[in-house]
């Protein structure tokens, strides 16, 4: 039995720091569960002069080399984020024989093949259980606990900074800008929230999470991606009176016979859906599998404490690993090549919200349209009083093939009673 089991810390920041909390805090309970000790001999910061409390009785270092080329670390920890230089650390910790654990779901999302080929090449782990959801255990059940399934969808929230601004859309009754404004006040986004509202960190938990319910390697190029940033209080507003709830959605199926569809985008919600009720910074990811049926994994989906939970998880099973010489269950579980379903054959229902010639007519100009396109009304309601002879019209379709809803906007913007296509946004069925 090894006496202690030494780890690389690259990185000190939010993260870091919590995992040094928990490792600390945690650590009679974690030794008695790996059954040695885990000890942190070198911590990776940029500026090692710099005062950091956290740190006190550690070994400090701003060069990575001391902890790639120390035989005596056998797990490598990187919460440092971003692709550079995280990703050649991790390629190089790996190839040196040493175990990675990490948080980052960019190199996960665009590089976990050659991650992955690395770390079976070497014998050694390759975790990632903080890259999607922050402390929610998800990555795990996937690889190990729902396997006896055939999962055919995976549905999440799992951004924050949306579910945030969306939630105060709905409850405050604010604009988009100000609920960005409150959201960056508060520290939920960035100075520039872009990867957030444009929906690309979805998109990239959205390519972790597909890959490993389906088995199949999906990466970042291959997910349909749309943001929040045209969703107005009108369409939260709407959403309400017809029963709805809005949020930025991350969608994988397993579509039989068209193949798989990875995509992020803002939903309707029937309000009784269970993600409908994840309202704040908490993240959801909800699942459908042949045996289980239904099950939903809901927690915080960011925050210090919360990913350290999960990423020093990952650093037990990888002393777990490197004890007991096996690393049955780590690898890789992405066998299969399956297709990718275009996204012009993804089935939805659609809330389409028009600006129009407030004049005799128009419906049937409208309905023509849509029925030209094959596309199915469910409603189509006049929401507000006219307006300079303008007023808004409200279309809820059937469900519809997504080329087939393209080609009713294409008429519908021909015609000369509409003046503005305001928002397109899907629609979850009713759960009935």
């Amino acid at each position: 039995m090894t006496d202690t089991i030494k780890i690389g810390l690259l990185g000190a920041g939010t993260v870091g720091s919590g995992v040094i909390k928990v490792l600390r805090e945690n650590a009679a309970a974690i030794k008695a569960r790996v059954g040695t000790e885990l000890v942190i001999a070198k911590v990776l910061v940029r500026d090692a002069k710099k005062t950091r409390p956290e740190l006190t009785g550690l070994a400090v270092v701003e060069d990575v080399e001391e902890i790639l080329q120390d035989p005596s670390i056998s797990v490598v920890v990187e919460v440092m984020g971003g692709t550079t230089p995280s990703k050649d650390y991790m390629l190089r910790a790996m190839e040196a024989g040493k175990s990675v654990v990490t948080a980052n779901k960019d190199v996960v999302a665009e590089y976990g093949q050659e991650m992955f080929a690395m770390a079976e090449k070497h014998r050694v782990a390759f975790l990632f259980e903080a890259s999607v959801g922050g402390g929610i255990p998800i990555i795990a059940p996937l690889k190990r606990s729902l396997t006896a399934n055939r999962l055919t969808e995976v549905m999440g929230i799992v951004n924050g900074t949306t579910n945030y601004m969306l939630t105060r859309m709905a409850e405050a009754k604010v604009g988009y800008e100000q609920a960005l404004q409150e959201a960056q006040a508060k520290g939920y986004a960035e100075a520039d929230p872009t990867a957030d509202v444009a929906g690309m960190d979805a998109a990239r938990k959205a390519a972790i999470l597909a890959s490993l319910a389906f088995n199949t390697r999906i990466s970042l190029r291959d997910v349909y991606v749309e943001g929040i940033t045209r969703i107005t209080a009108d369409d939260i507003s709407y959403a309400s009176d017809l029963g709805y709830a809005v949020k930025l959605l991350a969608v994988g199926q397993d579509i039989s016979g068209k193949g798989v569809s990875v995509r992020v985008h803002p939903v309707f919600l029937p309000q009784n859906h269970p993600l409908a009720a994840v309202n704040g910074v908490y993240n959801a990811i909800f699942l459908k599998g042949n045996a289980i049926g239904e099950a939903m994994f809901y927690g915080p989906g960011a925050g210090s404490l919360p990913t350290a939970s999960a990423v020093v998880a990952d650093i037990i099973e990888a002393a777990r690993a490197k004890i007991g010489g096996s690393l049955e269950g780590l690898g890789c579980t992405c066998y299969a090549a399956k297709p990718l379903c275009p996204i012009a054959e993804i089935e939805s229902c659609y809330y389409v919200r028009l600006w129009v010639d407030d004049e005799p007519g128009v419906l049937g100009n409208i309905a023509t349209a849509f029925g030209n396109a094959q596309v199915s009304l469910k409603s189509v309601i006049q929401t507000k009083p006219s307006v300079e002879g303008r007023t808004e019209i409200v279309a809820i379709t059937h469900l519809v093939e997504h080329r087939k809803l393209n080609e009713a906007l294409a008429s519908l913007r021909e015609l000369k009673v509409v003046d503005d296509i305001r928002n397109v946004i899907r629609v979850e069925k009713d759960r009935g």
